[in-house]
């Protein structure tokens, strides 16, 4: 094969490789928005959690009784007083590639604040959601409990955050885990995101602080005029059983989206490095290939003239 044949099949090579890349970042920034919207839509969902919480505060705050309610039954004991015990962690990570230091990134980060918490390995339970992150989890010395297969699209979250719910259920009453953690990557642009830690449990006492001394009319987005405090019927327990499930629902399926979303982050911007690397490719392959053939030319031309000349 001649070189100017070889130059020609690398310069298609090289532009097939471009039309994927494209194409790659064009879904990409598609997934990247329908992973926002899908967190954004989250928000009034929370406000109304934060509504119903703040109605059964201020009636137990009323009755001397906020310690009791919160801990009234087995879904809800110890979920915003217990701070030693058994530790469960969810790191969320990625199934695929192509997403730059998005696995690293997110698991230097869970050990470097897994150490700060200084649990013996016996007392710490962990999930890993992406296959990639568990070699990371390994080579550090951490043993994985469970992996759990990343969603590939929004219609798949919610099942993943049911099942991860009753495993989560299982922790508590089985392995009597009293505190559990959530690491995953929290975009912040288009091309960026970095690491994040939510405590799921127990319940942060300053945020159930902050939403009982919230005004009603500030908490309230269906009727901001309205200055009176509902009341409910069923049981204080019961309701805010029920609504903590509904936060936990929550604040999973967020971290998900929120994953999601920042890995499509660091794909995009790996794409971006990658076409400008084949662009870069592409302009050196074009302009050999534009120098070879001219030299060829040029030596045909050259060896015509000898010709000619010679046979005269």
């Amino acid at each position: 094969m001649s070189s100017l044949e070889l130059l020609q099949r690398q310069i298609h090579t090289a532009e097939d490789l471009q039309a994927v890349v494209k194409m790659m970042k064009v879904l990409a920034a598609l997934n990247i928005h329908q992973y926002e919207q899908a967190v954004t839509s989250l928000a009034e969902y929370n406000l109304t959690i934060e509504m119903g919480l703040h109605v059964v505060l201020k009636a137990a705050h009323n009755h001397d009784a906020h310690t009791q309610q919160m801990n009234g039954d087995s879904d809800s004991r110890s979920l915003s007083t217990s701070d030693v015990g058994r530790c469960g962690v969810i790191i969320f990570g990625s199934d695929q590639g192509m997403c730059g230091q998005f696995n690293e990134q997110i698991s230097r980060y869970a050990i470097a604040e897994l150490e700060k918490l200084n649990i013996s390995p016996e007392q710490l339970a962990i999930f890993a959601v992406g296959s990639r992150i568990i070699s990371h989890l390994e080579t550090a010395g951490y043993a994985i409990e469970q992996t759990f297969t990343m969603p590939g699209s929004l219609t798949e979250i919610t099942s993943m955050v049911q099942e991860i719910l009753l495993h989560i259920a299982t922790w508590r009453d089985r392995q009597q885990i009293v505190r559990i953690f959530l690491f995953y990557n929290h975009l912040n642009s288009n091309t960026f995101s970095e690491p994040y830690k939510l405590q799921l449990l127990p319940l942060d006492r300053e945020w159930l602080e902050h939403i009982e001394s919230l005004a009603w009319r500030s908490v309230s987005a269906v009727e901001p005029r309205s200055r009176t405090l509902p009341t409910f019927t069923m049981p204080s327990d019961v309701l805010v059983a029920s609504l903590l499930r509904q936060y936990f629902f929550i604040s999973l399926y967020r971290a998900f989206g929120e994953s999601l979303a920042g890995e499509n982050a660091s794909r995009l911007a790996s794409m971006q490095v990658a076409e400008k690397n084949i662009e870069d490719r592409l302009t050196e392959f074009t302009g050999q290939f534009q120098q070879k053939r001219q030299t060829a030319i040029t030596d045909e031309l050259l060896e015509i003239i000898s010709a000619f000349e010679l046979s005269h």
